[in-house]
């Protein structure tokens, strides 16, 4: 019975993983190993790992950035997106070689979301970061312009520029912008 419970999970993640033909492609065309370099800009944790290896993404890695892209304000862990984190790592590769990611927010909770559409008009009250699908990021000393360039050229999903509060969104909904 736990093979198939196993072979099951492990079906159910590789399907995931697949699911959005864009994305589904970069992963089925990974390198080796994919990297991701993050800085939680609200808790001030730092994380590197290795999330994709010898064809798989490593579930103690994901572990580790759910914890880190969590709800800091209710401390709400929530399972990230794999796609979304091929993304970041798309972005990344290209445009920080190696430099660390500062994530302004990751997974939100319906309280917390709910909470910042009230004070701001620039919060979806249906946001993709209830569903561990968007996050948003700068790279200090990177010009935000040209990280905002790179997110569209990447063509995962959604991409909005906030050149004020200075940071890009990205998420695996449909291809748009703002």
């Amino acid at each position: 019975m736990n093979h198939r419970r196993s072979f099951l999970k492990s079906s159910a993640v590789l399907a995931t993983a697949l699911s959005v033909p864009a994305i589904g492609r970069a992963a089925a065309t990974l390198p080796h190993e994919r990297t991701l370099r993050l800085y939680n800009t609200h808790t001030g944790e730092t994380l590197r790992t290795v999330f994709w290896a010898e064809g798989q993404f490593v579930p103690d890695a994901m572990n580790d950035i759910n914890k880190l892209l969590r709800d800091h304000r209710s401390n709400t862990i929530a399972n990230m997106d794999p796609k979304l984190l091929v993304l970041l790592d798309q972005v990344s590769t290209q445009v920080g070689n190696g430099k660390i990611l500062h994530v302004i927010s990751g997974y939100r909770s319906p309280e917390t979301n709910r909470r910042l559409a009230e004070r701001s008009g620039g919060v979806a009250r249906h946001s993709m970061h209830l569903e561990g699908k968007a996050i948003d990021v700068r790279l200090p000393g990177y010009d935000l312009a040209k990280l905002h360039k790179a997110a569209l050229q990447a063509g995962g999903g959604g991409v909005g520029y906030y050149p004020k509060d200075q940071f890009v969104h990205m998420d695996t909904g449909r291809l748009r912008n703002w």
